[in-house]
């Protein structure tokens, strides 16, 4: 599908009058001997979800990928402790070594009994398969799941992604459990077509931008769920509210916003975790800036110029050494 010309898009990105959907891929905080900081991961959570987003744990901005299974579950466990019964909690599921449908079927039940809506995160299996056998296998894999979404995730954040073809796209739509994907491909024109064909084969299905060099896709009918969110999910909650009172001052944080974005999703891009941390460690948010202990790294120079993002922002920060 041939995506809509510049001048198509730029008339019609005003039009949005329906309210953004935000998710936060929050960040797990580690403590610098290398165990999970399960206070501040707590007061995190609260802290996203009172700021009127709702969560999304164990993603790719969660080391979803480098935890065990348990520790994955634990996070979950944790997270409910502190939001009960009532907020959506997304989480993401993995399909492990071995045959991916039973890895995903296993990892499914324990998310769903948990009350959380699963988000399916591509493995190193799907690459092979073509478009009807990769639909084929979440359709097996969410048979009996009331809800669900998929996860499109470019190999720039991790080597088990893949952008998929049209096609496949397309014939996910046919899953009736699944009710919207993330996509995280970092290019525009390709999230433009999957809006296209979303607005053509099923309007009230959802597309999730991860594009973190492009938050401002909310006005081109994107939802997001993004890691950029959880540096600062009251900013993003702002910005929301500005969106939907057709407020101009959007404008200006969503620029303050995509700044910061521009400077922690920079190559490598996976270091944006440790970005993350420490942007949170500097505005109080957190007692260090530890991350998981095989996450990619970024030098504690970089503290100048998340200073000045906060600054932007009108976030007091501070440069404390790193911990």
């Amino acid at each position: 599908m041939t995506p809509p010309r510049l001048s198509e898009v730029l008339r019609r990105r005003p039009a949005r009058t329906d309210p953004v959907h935000g998710i936060s891929a929050v960040l797990l905080p580690y403590r610098a001997d290398a165990s999970i900081d399960w206070p501040s991961f707590e007061q995190h959570v609260a802290r996203t979800a009172g700021a009127g987003l709702d969560v999304a744990l164990n993603m790719d901005t969660g080391f979803g990928d480098l935890l065990t299974p348990g520790e994955r579950l634990d996070v979950l466990d944790a997270a409910r402790g502190v939001l009960g019964t009532g907020p959506a909690i997304y989480a993401a599921v993995f399909a492990g070594e071995g045959d991916p449908l039973e890895g995903y079927r296993s990892e499914l039940s324990a998310v769903t009994s948990r009350g959380c809506i699963p988000v399916i995160v591509q493995c190193s299996a799907m690459r092979a398969l073509g478009a009807e056998a990769k639909v084929a296998l979440y359709r097996a894999a969410l048979e009996g799941v009331e809800r669900a979404l998929a996860f499109e995730l470019s190999p720039a954040f991790a080597p088990h992604g893949e952008i998929w073809d049209d096609d496949t796209f397309a014939r996910l739509l046919d899953i009736p459990s699944l009710v919207g994907a993330k996509h995280s491909s970092l290019d525009r024109a390709t999230e433009l077509r999957r809006l296209e064909t979303r607005a053509a084969l099923r309007p009230e299905w959802r597309v999730y931008t991860g594009n973190d060099l492009a938050i401002d896709m909310v006005l081109d009918g994107s939802d997001y769920l993004l890691g950029l969110s959880t540096f600062a999910p009251q900013v993003f909650a702002e910005r929301d509210r500005a969106l939907a009172n057709d407020d101009v001052e959007f404008l200006s944080i969503n620029g303050a916003l995509q700044h910061l974005g521009n400077v922690a999703f920079r190559s490598p891009v996976p270091a944006y975790k440790h970005s993350a941390a420490q942007f949170l460690h500097m505005t109080g948010a957190l007692a260090g800036d530890s991350i998981h202990p095989r996450a990619t790294r970024r030098p504690d120079s970089d503290r100048v110029l998340l200073a000045d993002c906060a600054a932007r922002l009108g976030l007091p920060a501070v440069t404390p050494p790193a911990s």
